[in-house]
């Protein structure tokens, strides 16, 4: 499987001429979509969910279609019957011969005073795991995690600590367009040195394959 890391939160999944992406949100480049016959998304935040980026990628590609959760599907289920499904904890589907497995409920707690949203994860293939932005651990290992390296409702010790209790092969930054070069090199030190799996990061554009 051939992987591509788009700005902040979004990736691109490719293999047999087909190409599965998860979370083009507003940070993320117009083209995130182009050529996507699977979407999935998350959660409803802006930085994973830009309805713009979506409609795109679902007009340019007649066959493409949209899984996610209710509060996203229904903002695009109407303009695009029977190409947007609902999905949640537990579910599971198989979509331009790419194998998915949902897992996760809620999204992190950004503060107390803020209600949680629904959030899920993506299981891809039986090996590459995108969170959304949660710390969710899926009931099955895990070979490549796309991991929330920094956000405003997480801090380094629980990333590092979320990476041992996955425990994959390797693990690549995600989420990280408020990161700053600064503050890279602690990050890549203190997660590669700690967390006990291959830390890799991407600039958005690069590919690699996993």
């Amino acid at each position: 499987m051939r992987f591509t890391k788009k700005t902040h939160a979004c990736v691109r999944l490719e293999k047999d001429g087909r190409t599965l992406v998860i979370d083009p949100g507003s940070f993320t480049e117009e083209d995130a979509t182009d050529g996507a016959d699977v979407i999935l998304v998350t959660h409803e935040h802006p930085d994973h969910f830009s309805e713009d980026r979506l409609r795109a990628g679902l007009e340019a590609n007649p066959a493409a279609e949209l899984w996610t959760l209710r509060s996203v599907a229904g903002q695009l289920s109407a303009a695009f019957p029977g190409r947007v499904h609902t999905v949640g904890h537990g579910d599971a589907f198989t979509a331009a011969g790419f194998d998915v497995r949902v897992h996760g409920e809620l999204h992190a707690v950004i503060h107390p005073d803020i209600p949680r949203i629904t959030n899920v994860g993506y299981l891809v293939d039986g090996s590459v795991f995108h969170p959304g932005d949660a710390l969710t651990v899926p009931d099955h290992p895990v070979e490549t995690l796309m991991l929330p390296v920094q956000a405003p409702w997480s801090k380094i010790s629980e990333v590092i600590e979320y990476v041992r209790e996955v425990a994959p092969r390797r693990a690549f930054d995600i989420h990280d367009a408020l990161l700053t070069d600064l503050a890279r090199p602690i990050y890549d030190a203190q997660i590669g040195g700690l967390g006990g799996a291959e830390h890799g990061r991407l600039a958005p554009g690069d590919s690699t394959d996993l």
